[in-house]
């Protein structure tokens, strides 16, 4: 017998199979999908069975499959197929393709490591008369006969319960022997939480979506409208058919609240997935995977991949968020892969959100999809009252961080002891720093971008490479003391809250303070415990969370993300915006948005302010259509990258070429120019952007050139199928 199999090198050049004999003592285990170890050249690495076979017809001497690394971790026919599936959709290698289905304690790669964790018993190693004889002829060993005469009543106890020269002696003597039993470092047990009786847009949702029938379903439903319960319910009929459910949530922060709702509903029944825990938490929870041992698995985007059997349900919650497109080699959309699964066992997957991307609800729109609609929220609680904040006119009033508005609200909140969120989509003090005297501005040195001061640790900080440096009083080019910070970051504003309300306990959630393990949870609950009156914080405060002490939300400039050069910054300013308004007012008492701009007439901006989904969508449908755009068109980008500016430019005029000369006529090629980040970590980038709605020849043309690039050591092609940034 023979098997193909794939190695762990991921390099194009030799992205196929290897042919290697089975050895006899082998044969039983070897299964398509299983993880070996093979000799490659004079090394010995591992790999991924991906065929059997039982003739050989090349007259090459073949070497062994030298062992198993783990004959339990077997990637499923489903999961292969998968994996083929996620190759043909980016371009990527296929080992590329697998490595990223697996958690990183299970990848093909040549270290190896144990992330079992075990707890250490002793028990009895002879029989109870030589037992009971050594403990009559040895009645001084007093600490000795203490432990044997507890194991004569008990099978087993922890070994560490004793002294550690005890255990060694009776062990030495062989009266003693140890075992060791494989522990879960995550485990659950609770359930408290009842099934909430349900509102009837919850109750039409839910009875609206089949089970054990392919269908992809978009439940539009608008904040605190109560999607998360209609999940539950869904995913409890799902497990009383004895079938399995995976539900993503985009940011790792959401998990926190959710996986303690699923939890309190269906106690040690649920795996968590993200990339949040140790890789020993992910190597358990994968297991308890794998081996059947969890119904419900909940995570962030990878956790699409997760090895669960018999599945009933997928759920994407908060769909339309970006977090769910790798941005890395290879650019998958956890969207592409639910449907695939959801095609594979023809059951339904169900997109929530409240601020459907424009292309899920074109489909929902054209029957594509089917549209589920909860427009209310939850018992008495109304969406909040939204206030549009014109700061050219503050700015006058030398208000240039809080509006009048803003500072009096949250004056008044805290005085009623009840809770604000604020939003800034910036991290850092401040986003550069600039000499007044010479003109001259911190730059990265090796990325085409400016360096973010951060206060706290007196660097300025390159937030695509890493670079950092000491922020000093003197100019650099000119050495006058002539430094100044300018832009505004979460950190600046924490400071500015501080210094004008010194009473208020403020916390800030971002990506410099949720770096540690635990952190996103443990801000979480203490804010939740009213430990703070004020949360501030990125992107990531603005989804999902329920505060029921949140009344007033405010966001401090709306314009960051509505100025950004990019077709689809009106949909991200009206999703961002309408989700950390919804934050607001979610239990009785009503809520309030302060929303801060320099454009207040911005047709974006209303629509937030009127809660006006459709209007909205309708306006940027209409502006789609007229610039070719998503969703009327598909998009590719296409980038060449190199250290050599003179040879990238060369290279994407090759390219540009190339695609006139071979695709489809009606199809759009825009470029070359350079990429919205020209420069990053010394990698100068070129872009050709793809529009297009049919063309036959588009792939086999991108694989073609990506076949043409792959030896090139000096240029490297990236391929990204429905970029979401261009």
């Amino acid at each position: 017998m023979y098997a193909e199999v794939l190695i762990e090198y991921s390099a194009k050049a030799i992205d196929k199979t290897f042919t290697y004999k089975i050895p006899d003592n082998l044969k039983n285990d070897i299964k398509i999908g299983i993880k070996v170890l093979v000799p490659f050249g004079n090394k010995i690495i591992n790999g991924f069975v991906t065929n059997i076979k039982d003739t050989y017809e090349d007259t090459f001497a073949l070497k062994e499959i030298d062992s198993l690394v783990d004959k339990y971790l077997v990637l499923n026919q489903e999961l292969m197929s998968l994996g083929e599936y996620l190759q043909s959709k980016t371009l990527c290698t296929k080992i590329s393709a697998y490595q990223t289905m697996l958690p990183s304690s299970l990848k093909v790669k040549t270290q190896k490591t144990d992330y079992s964790k075990y707890l250490t018993y002793i028990e009895l190693n002879q029989n109870e008369m030589d037992i009971n004889e050594y403990i009559v002829n040895n009645p001084r060993r007093k600490k000795q006969i203490e432990i044997l005469n507890t194991l004569l009543k008990t099978p087993k106890v922890l070994k560490n319960t004793y002294d550690s020269y005890v255990t060694k002696q009776l062990l030495n003597l062989n009266l003693i022997k140890e075992t060791k039993e494989q522990i879960y470092r995550l485990t659950n047990q609770k359930i408290t939480d009842k099934k909430a009786v349900l509102s009837p847009d919850q109750k039409k949702a839910l009875n609206s979506i089949t089970l054990n029938e392919e269908n992809t379903y978009l439940l539009h439903g608008v904040t605190g409208s109560g999607k998360t319960e209609v999940y539950m319910q869904l995913i409890e009929k799902v497990v009383k058919q004895n079938k399995t459910a995976i539900m993503l949530v985009p940011e790792i922060s959401l998990t926190t609240q959710i996986i303690n709702n699923f939890y309190n509903r269906f106690g040690s029944d649920v795996a968590i997935f993200h990339s949040a825990l140790s890789d020993g938490e992910k190597y358990d929870e994968y297991l308890k995977i794998l081996r059947g041992e969890v119904h419900i698995v909940i995570g962030t985007r990878s956790a699409i991949f997760t090895p669960l059997q018999n599945l009933g349900v997928i759920i994407i919650d908060e769909e339309h968020s970006e977090t769910y497109k790798q941005d890395t080699n290879p650019r998958y959309h956890a969207l592409d892969m639910a449907a695939f699964r959801s095609h594979y066992h023809k059951i339904p997957l169900v997109l929530g959100s409240a601020t459907p991307s424009l292309e899920t609800m074109a489909r929902a729109q054209k029957g594509v999809y089917k549209y589920l609609s909860m427009p209310n929220r939850i018992g008495s609680s109304v969406l909040p009252k939204v206030e549009i904040v014109d700061m050219t006119e503050e700015m006058k009033k030398r208000n240039t961080i809080l509006s009048s508005s803003l500072k009096n609200k949250i004056f008044d909140r805290l005085n009623k002891k009840e809770q604000i969120i604020l939003l800034l989509n910036r991290r850092g003090y401040s986003t550069f720093v600039t000499c007044r005297a010479c003109g001259y501005t911190y730059k990265c040195p090796h990325c085409d971008i400016t360096l973010t001061y951060h206060k706290t640790s007196n660097n300025l900080r390159c937030h695509y490479c890493g670079y950092t440096v000491i922020k000093n009083d003197t100019c650099p080019s000119c050495h006058e003391k002539s430094l100044a910070d300018y832009g505004l970051g979460t950190e600046k504003l924490e400071q500015e809250i501080n210094k004008i309300m010194p009473s208020a306990r403020v916390i800030r959630m971002d990506a410099d303070t949720t770096r540690n393990k635990g952190s996103h949870e443990d801000i979480i609950n203490r804010f939740k415990k009213h430990e703070y009156d004020i949360l501030l914080g990125t992107q990531m405060i603005s989804k999902g969370l329920d505060f029921p002490l949140v009344t007033l939300v405010g966001v401090i400039n709306a314009d960051a993300t509505l100025n950004i050069p990019d077709f689809r910054s009106g949909e991200r300013t009206f999703s961002l915006l309408s989700q950390v308004a919804g934050r607001a007012g979610r239990s009785k008492i009503p809520g309030e948005v302060i929303i801060q701009t320099m454009n207040p007439d911005n047709f974006t901006l209303k629509c937030v302010s009127n809660h006006d989904y459709m209007k909205f969508y309708n306006y940027e449908m209409s502006n789609r259509h007229k610039l070719d755009y998503p969703p009327y068109y598909f998009l590719v980008s296409l980038k060449i990258a190199s250290k050599d500016y003179e040879l990238a430019s060369k290279e994407i005029t090759k390219v540009k070429n190339y695609l006139t000369k071979n695709l489809d006529s009606n199809t759009i090629i825009l470029g070359p120019t350079t990429a919205s980040m020209f420069k990053i970590n010394n990698i100068y980038r070129f872009q050709i952007i793809i529009k297009y709605k049919k063309d036959s020849k588009l792939f086999l043309v991108l694989k073609e050139l990506d076949e043409l690039y792959m030896n090139n050591l000096k240029v490297n092609i990236e391929i990204d199928n429905n970029p979401l940034q261009v």
